[in-house]
């Protein structure tokens, strides 16, 4: 008799892969400049054009119109004055934090102390890493002028960032097997191209989703060590673990959830213990810095103190932040444990990082690089997505105009201060909007993209298709969560079809 996870396999290959033409308006709107829909006897993964092949080609195509995007400033507008990388939209923290933390002088992160305001590196421990082997790999000798040598640092990073952005597009293909197509998304998003190499949150993004693709697939420890490399890179992808946590309740996998927060752990203290031993104040600094930092750009309290003129106290902010975000995570518990159906993993794990970004004292342009995989694995609607994608454009090009406005001097140019607070609701509000169309998804399953073919949790792993254990409501308990047996016309492949067919 096979076993369950051969009949589960057996199921994966007899169902056909979802074409998003044939489910998406937008999707077979936009296939017509390249022929229309895909025809009915068209065989679909042959040749050496498969799916995740094109969608890493275009990932590359496009974080290469990305640093076109950024020439102006590579050539001169970085090293000339603050204004011009506003006003051409091309700033990035990276050529300008190679002289600021002592990458240029060769002071080693952590354990040399900096001259100036910031006395240590404010990045976690595995980013500082990230950065470190970037300046090894920045050739041009010392004796070059700073411009050339923050120039080629630019240009290393970015194609380590480049490799990272593959990884992202490959793993997201592959963590719904049945809807690989969706990677576009990922690989077209506009926000992507524009905020790629602004910072180093590639970095983290590209492990979270590993560890996403590794939990799709069951490797329950492997999901946990790159859960864990990655929180020793940025610090919200440990904010999955909640969603996992209350999911894994839900379906009595308590097991599967030790083993990945064990794996986590460990992982995360492999790349930090080492530097908290030897260098514990330069380690602390990414925390204290984070606990210090003032409001700033993005976020809704950015909005309150420049339309009130009242500044807000930063332990204020901090105790408020911190306030609202458990109050999300409860609802966000709530909805997972009496919805009449389990939510998918992808779902609660976008609601929870937005709601952290949402609540945040600062919401930088980049941290839309967090939200863009899960965004994807959350729900696949082209129509959707690009709204969301269209509010995050507007932000980018509403902060640079903003900082070009209040930096300019006497020219002011660019967009005043209630401009910009525009860009910021427009930005807050694209997000709530992608928010709110999750949770009804969740509350209403038949609207859900991803389940609309009979799946359940495609990205779920040992959560797919399991029975609930445990629930708030009774009414929402289920016998199981197999996925349901999609309807319709058989196609027996090389088959004559008949007159009426």
């Amino acid at each position: 008799m096979p076993s369950s996870s051969a009949e589960d396999t057996s199921v994966h290959q007899e169902r056909p892969v979802v074409r998003p033409t044939d489910r998406d308006e937008v999707a077979a709107a936009g296939s017509e400049l390249f022929g229309g829909r895909v025809g009915r006897w068209a065989r679909l993964g042959d040749g050496p054009l498969t799916p995740v092949r094109v969608v890493a080609l275009v990932m590359i195509g496009m974080f290469a119109l990305g640093m076109v995007q950024k020439i102006p400033c590579y050539e001169w507008a970085w090293f000339r004055g603050a204004t011009s990388q506003y006003t051409h939209a091309c700033y990035s923290d990276i050529p300008h934090l190679f002289l600021g933390r002592g990458f240029a002088d060769g002071l080693v992160p952590y354990f040399d102390r900096l001259s100036g305001d910031m006395q240590y590196l404010e990045y976690p421990v595995l980013t500082g890493v990230f950065m470190q082997v970037a300046a090894w790999l920045t050739l041009t000798p010392d004796s070059d002028p700073i411009q050339q040598r923050e120039q080629m640092y630019w240009m290393v990073n970015a194609g380590m960032l480049m490799i990272c952005a593959v990884v992202i597009a490959v793993c997201t293909v592959r963590t719904h097997r049945r809807r690989p197509w969706d990677g576009l998304l990922v690989a077209l998003a506009p926000a992507f191209v524009l905020t790629a190499t602004i910072n180093w949150d590639l970095l983290a993004v590209a492990l979270t989703a590993g560890a996403m693709l590794m939990w799709s697939r069951g490797r329950v420890l492997a999901f946990g060590i790159l859960i864990g490399l990655a929180t020793a890179a940025k610090l919200y992808p440990v904010l999955l673990l909640g969603p996992l946590l209350v999911l894994c309740w839900r379906a009595g996998r308590w097991r599967e959830f030790g083993t990945a927060l064990l794996g986590a752990g460990a992982a995360w203290l492999v790349v930090n213990l080492p530097v908290m031993i030897f260098a514990p104040e330069g380690w602390r600094k990414f925390y204290t810095f984070s606990q210090e930092r003032p409001i700033d750009f993005g976020s809704f309290w950015l909005i309150i103190t420049q339309r009130t003129g009242k500044p807000i106290d930063v332990e204020t902010v901090n105790t408020a932040s911190v306030v609202l975000m458990v109050v999300f995570c409860a609802g966000i518990a709530g909805l997972a444990l009496s919805a009449a159906r389990r939510p998918r993993f992808a779902q609660l794990a976008f609601l929870v990082v937005a709601a952290f970004i949402l609540t945040n004292k600062v919401y930088s342009p980049q941290y839309v690089l967090w939200l863009i995989p899960l965004a994807v694995l959350a729900r696949p609607r082209w129509r959707d997505f690009l709204i969301w994608q269209a509010c995050e454009v507007m932000y980018f090009l509403g902060i640079w105009s903003y900082l070009a406005y209040t930096s300019g001097g006497d020219k002011h140019q660019g967009l005043p201060q209630e401009g910009y607070q525009v860009a910021i609701a427009l930005h807050l509000l694209g997000t709530l909007y992608l928010c709110a169309l999750i949770v009804r998804d969740i509350l209403l399953p038949e609207k859900d993209p991803v389940r609309g073919d009979g799946s359940d949790d495609p990205s779920g792993g040992v959560l797919d298709g399991a029975p609930d254990a445990f629930v708030l409501a009774p009414e929402a308990r289920s016998s199981g969560h197999a996925a349901r047996t999609v309807t319709g016309p058989q196609v027996e492949w090389g088959a004559t079809p008949t007159r009426d067919g």
